[in-house]
């Protein structure tokens, strides 16, 4: 966890000396793992749980933020440049996260009390659920076959998620 320097960090947010030797694929997994169980964690709060269901949402929707945009500034150009006909796949995974993106936004400008706001945060899951299983089912084996440099793309990749900020709600 936080403090310790192992390259088989699973931790959310991995150390600087941990980060230079994180495969980038195993990163992306690590993520998708964690926002389910974050989605589980949701599912199971109280109609009632109004704080801890706007935290958790929040957490959601910032992971979520980081993670694609990581994803489409560093790993998807790679994949596109290095995977032949990998275009269709990495057009698909941009158009999903643009969606994903607009029920961030609504989120994120919502109150856990008003209508839809259970909804949208089970149609995101949806929409991540079906996003995860095409990228670990046909991108991500792909890039691993394709041969890129995964451990500096995980060292931008981690990089880069710590620049990214929750869009503000409008």
């Amino acid at each position: 966890m936080a403090g310790t320097s192992k390259s088989t960090s699973t931790s959310s947010s991995p150390v600087t000396g941990a980060a230079a030797s994180i495969d980038a694929i195993d990163l992306l997994t690590q993520d998708h793992e964690e926002v389910r169980g974050m989605f589980d964690t949701y599912d199971a709060l109280s109609d009632r749980s109004i704080a801890s269901k706007r935290r958790l949402a929040l957490e959601i929707c910032l992971a979520l933020t980081k993670h694609a945009t990581a994803e489409e500034e560093i790993f998807y150009p790679a994949v596109r440049a290095a995977v032949e006909d990998a275009g269709d796949l990495v057009d698909e995974a941009q158009v999903e996260h643009a969606s994903a993106k607009d029920l961030i936004a609504q989120i994120v400008g919502m109150d856990p009390q008003d209508d839809l706001y259970d909804a949208k945060l089970k149609v995101l899951a949806e929409q991540i659920e079906h996003h995860v299983d095409e990228e670990e089912g046909e991108m991500f084996p792909q890039a691993r076959k394709a041969g890129l440099d995964l451990a500096a793309l995980g060292q931008a990749i981690v990089a880069r998620k710590q620049e990214v900020a929750l869009p503000r709600a409008q």
